[in-house]
């Protein structure tokens, strides 16, 4: 162990972390979440800490207009600056929004701050956040009351400014809810995955792809497991070269993970994972190796005998 740096904010309350990411140059680790405020229930809490003595170089605090429970959900930091998404209370009008700000990587000076909300008092609540080529985006799940949707938000990352938003509401026969997200390589496309449910078939993978510049529907590929089984897609990455979009998530209590053309969305594999105890394997994340394009899938599975275990799986592009 290195090193161990605590945060405690400025109220008596509970402080949740709930991201990291480190600098491009190494040098600064960004941590973000949720912090009790003196006067505002919760807040957006981003604390700067040297990587290599551990310590704090700036703490920024966010707070949303309905001065209620603000939650931090992600931090990437990116060309000088760091990015957060949570979910903010809004107004009574707007109910809670999805609330992204950008800061200096530097000193911590608030740059922007963007709230989206869909129309009405919806609940509109980040699920993650991605960063390229001057544009930050956002995917969440906008809920009516009606109905449950995607909704991915892209914003200018200089100024904050909304540049476009895509909604896709699945089969109309159910929620669609949104888990990760993802960016190609060269920015040019978006990847967004999560669950969608479908009368015939139940709960599915849903996987879309959108244009980074427009957010025009690129393409749309569903992932359906051994009959009306439980699919819920959970994380999505892009291979290093941007040919392979890769999804994982729990089908049948089994983790799977696909394999897509990027570009197309044709699907090239589907790999499946049972463990010992032979079902309740749960997949948590996956990442892409930059060097060999190997994928890694962790996640929690029941052994025969121990109990939940870490279960991490390694697979060929």
């Amino acid at each position: 162990r290195l090193g161990i740096n605590r945060y405690n904010g400025p109220a008596s309350g509970n402080d949740f972390t709930s991201s990291v990411t480190v600098s491009q140059d190494g040098r600064t680790v960004f941590v973000t979440g949720q912090s009790a405020g003196k006067s505002s229930g919760a807040d957006y809490a981003t604390v700067a800490y040297s990587a290599a003595t551990g310590a704090r170089r700036w703490v920024s605090r966010y707070s949303g207009p309905g001065n209620g429970k603000d939650a931090a959900i992600s931090v990437v930091a990116s060309s000088g600056r760091v990015f957060v998404t949570g979910r903010s209370a809004g107004t009574t009008k707007t109910g809670t929004d999805y609330a992204t700000v950008a800061y200096s990587a530097a000193t911590g000076a608030q740059l922007w701050a963007s709230r989206y909300s869909a129309p009405g008092t919806s609940s509109d609540v980040p699920a993650g956040l991605a960063v390229s080529q001057g544009l930050v985006f956002v995917t969440g799940q906008s809920d009516s009351g009606s109905s449950i949707s995607y909704a991915t938000v892209a914003y200018s990352a200089v100024t904050g400014a909304q540049l476009w938003v895509s909604q896709y509401g699945g089969t109309g026969d159910g929620p669609a809810e949104p888990s990760s997200i993802a960016v190609s390589p060269a920015g040019g496309l978006v990847y967004v995955t999560g669950l969608s449910y479908a009368r015939a078939s139940g709960y599915d993978y849903a996987t879309i792809a959108y244009s980074a510049a427009t957010g025009a529907e690129v393409w749309l590929r569903r992932y359906r497991g051994p009959g009306r089984s439980y699919d819920d897609a959970t994380a999505v990455a892009v291979s290093p070269a941007g040919g392979r979009v890769y999804v994982t998530g729990v089908s049948s209590d089994d983790y799977v993970t696909v394999g897509y053309n990027a570009t197309s969305g044709a699907q090239v594999w589907a790999s499946r994972y049972n463990g010992p105890h032979g079902d309740l394997n749960d997949p948590t994340a996956l990442a892409v190796s930059p060097t060999t394009g190997t994928i890694f899938v962790t996640g929690e599975s029941r052994g025969a005998t121990s109990g939940f275990d870490y279960a991490t799986v390694a697979y060929r592009g």
